[in-house]
């Protein structure tokens, strides 16, 4: 961070960063050089809205009328409809524990119902995981590489959502890499063997690698005998999968699979599980299956072996996670709902009447755009949004309240890949009246006379409970001296005990907490059938120059990024009569957009591809990719299945109506 005068004139990596090794992906740095800091994009005073909801029409108003208004709407609601009555949606932001976590704190002494996090994102592979390994937040350190044989990343686009991972780790780990997607991605073309299969038929490849695995004598017995439960299920289920099999279902080449499995079963190998090959209706049975790799060959419990999905134990880094929410000042059961459901709920004044919200844009990011849009705007939803900037969300907010960015307060931020933890220091004090997420919610606590004193704790306090368990550094002072930090000198081993946080104690093949819950026992070699004739299936991942939904309203990432489009494969191109730069209208039964094509043939056939982030208030036709998105719950945790959009692309021709989402 480079500052004159008490403001920042740069801000780019750390040169003593074991990560980002001195610098910033480009997006970041756009970002955090341009809006981040230009006053005329923050916001910088709470607004109270004075036009109609949808319209972003607002006065400024003092942070004493703000809150009041907001806890005098809770307090009425509460009273009438009951505490459950008020929603809460939030996300990650900029990965700091304190101002993602202590909002929770509020929540849980008012009582109120949580939009289930995760399940916007990759809840079906976290539950998937807890089946089978009896945890998702425990992977393998990322260093560990170095002695790994083999890498396969399955749906992931590190070169894309890890560009640091991407250039660094994935390009310098000496084993072979195999990269599983149904896109020819950047990191695609730089591994050794790209198995690109049809979305949505993970789980049958899984299968196939073991029928191979098994053929070569790469079946770890002796591994098995003592940690692994329900191999003896699993095991006859193989005989039917064999490549040329899964060859018809997944469209990927026998002797593609044959080779990849040769590679893999070499060991010691890693598997990355990415999110993306989790959003499909299967994507659950699919995770279980990959899971099925490393248990099946012994990939635990060594270096250079393991799976990876999230490094978010806090305990890993000595973090008492739970303390950042205090569920213990929750009053009665915890209540949730899946973002899949979000726009129901909504326009149903008997489930909801208020909807609070920071670190997330849902009217730009959630499924059934329109119709959540129309439950936004209900005259009789309080709605109140903490947030940066004005968005697609905030338009239809009672009260935004200015949030301060991560620049402006300390923080800890714990990666969720590297196992890391590094300092967010604070470099300036908050633009305009802007405050911490945290700080808003102690104003919260205040004006709805809550007494609790967990409500209050300082961010001083908070940071030096969390650091009082964390071996590597004494105290957040030194963290800021030294950095981002790795939690032990040595790559950690996964599993070194190969004791496994299983009812158990086991790797559960066979789940009989999944069987309980109405899931089958083991998984399946299933595969989602392909879209019906004259239908694509529609991914819609992220771009290289969007974090999700953020950045978007900065304009040289939108100069960079280019108008939005939809890529199709020459074939499909062809067979719709569609030639590069044409206008197609992409429709199906919850919406329609209008997109120029970009012909490639790094998109399957039978794929189309248009990548997500950008905001509605800021596109010519006042949507995006989520216009299409109707919101169908993968197998597991209600997640998304945002991947398993089908959709029909054709011209668009001069007698069709305009450009919009369908009512």
């Amino acid at each position: 961070m480079t500052t004159r005068d008490g403001a920042i004139t740069r801000v780019r990596g750390d040169r003593n960063s074991p990560v980002n090794r001195g610098a910033l992906c480009g997006k970041c740095t756009l970002a955090y050089n341009g809006i981040y800091q230009d006053p005329a994009y923050r916001l910088q005073r709470p607004l109270k809205r004075v036009g109609p909801k949808g319209s972003g029409s607002f006065a400024a108003v003092s942070w004493d009328e703000a809150v009041t208004t907001i806890a005098a709407a809770l307090h009425r609601i509460a009273a009438t409809a009951g505490p459950h009555a008020v929603a809460y949606a939030h996300y990650t932001g900029t990965i700091s524990k304190i101002a993602y976590a202590f909002p929770v704190r509020f929540f849980n002494r008012l009582g109120a119902t949580e939009v289930e996090p995760d399940t916007i994102c990759n809840m079906a592979g976290h539950v998937a995981l807890q089946y089978t390994l009896g945890t998702s937040l425990i992977g393998f350190d990322p260093r560990t590489a170095k002695d790994a044989n083999s890498i396969i990343v399955w749906g992931a686009n590190p070169s894309t959502s890890a560009p640091h991972a991407h250039k660094h780790w994935f390009r310098e780990a000496p084993g072979r890499k195999i990269v599983v997607d149904p896109v020819r991605h950047e990191t695609a073309r730089a591994a050794d063997l790209h198995l690109q299969l049809a979305p949505g038929s993970d789980a049958a490849l899984a299968f196939a690698l073991l029928h191979v695995l098994r053929r070569q004598g790469r079946i770890d017995r002796r591994f098995v005998a003592q940690h692994v439960l329900g191999w003896d299920e699993i095991e006859p289920m193989l005989d039917a999968c064999t490549p040329r099999w899964a060859e018809q279902v997944t469209e990927v080449p026998a002797a593609a699979i044959e080779e990849a499995a040769r590679i893999y079963g070499a060991g010691p190998a890693l598997v990355w599980l990415g999110q993306g090959m989790q959003r499909h209706a299967l994507g659950g049975n699919a995770f279980r299956a990959c899971a099925m790799l490393p248990a099946a060959t012994g990939n635990f419990g060594r270096p250079g072996s393991g799976l990876y999905y999230l490094n978010l134990d806090g305990r890993a880094r000595g973090l008492d996670d739970d303390y950042l929410v205090a569920p213990h000042l929750r009053r009665g059961a915890r209540r949730s709902f899946s973002h899949m459901e979000l726009a129901s709920r909504l326009e149903d004044a008997a489930q909801v009447q208020a909807f609070m919200c920071w670190n997330i844009n849902p009217a730009a990011s959630n499924p059934e755009q329109r119709r959540l849009r129309r439950a936004l705007g209900r005259g009789d939803l309080f709605t109140v949004v903490c947030d940066l900037f004005e968005t697609d969300t905030t338009d239809f907010a009672d009260i935004v309240l200015p949030a301060a960015s991560f620049l402006e307060f300390d923080d800890l931020v714990a990666s969720y890949f590297q196992l890391t933890i590094g300092p967010q220091s604070k470099v300036r004090e908050p633009l305009g009246e802007s405050l911490p997420n945290q700080e808003i919610f102690r104003r919260l606590a205040r004006a709805m006379g809550y007494e609790d004193p967990e409500l209050y704790e300082s961010d001083e306090a908070i940071l030096a409970h969390l650091l009082g368990g964390v071996s590597c550094v004494d105290g957040f002072e030194e963290l800021k001296r030294r950095g981002t930090v790795f939690v032990s000198a040595e790559p950690v081993v996964q599993f070194a005990d190969l004791t496994f946080p299983t009812p158990s104690g086991r790797i559960e093949l066979a789940s009989a907490r999944a069987e309980a819950d109405g899931h089958p026992r083991v998984p399946q070699p299933m595969s989602d059938p392909r879209p019906a004739p004259g239908r694509l299936r529609l991914l819609s991942p992220a771009s290289a120059w969007l974090m999700n939904f953020s950045f978007a309203n900065e304009a040289e990432v939108e100069r960079r990024l280019g108008a939005a489009d939809i890529a199709l494969n020459p074939s499909d191109a062809a067979a719709s009569r569609l030639q590069e730069g044409d206008l197609a209208r992409i429709s199906n039964e919850t919406g329609e957009i209008v997109l120029p094509v970009r012909i490639s043939d790094d998109v399957r056939p039978g794929v189309a591809l248009s990548y997500k982030g950008r905001w509605p208030r800021r596109e010519p036709a006042g949507v995006n990719v989520n216009a299409l998105n109707p919101g169908q719950k993968a197998d597991l945790g209600e997640s998304t299945c945002v991947h398993g959009v089908e959709v029909t692309v054709g011209p668009l021709r001069a007698q069709a109506s305009p450009p919009h989402e369908r009512e």
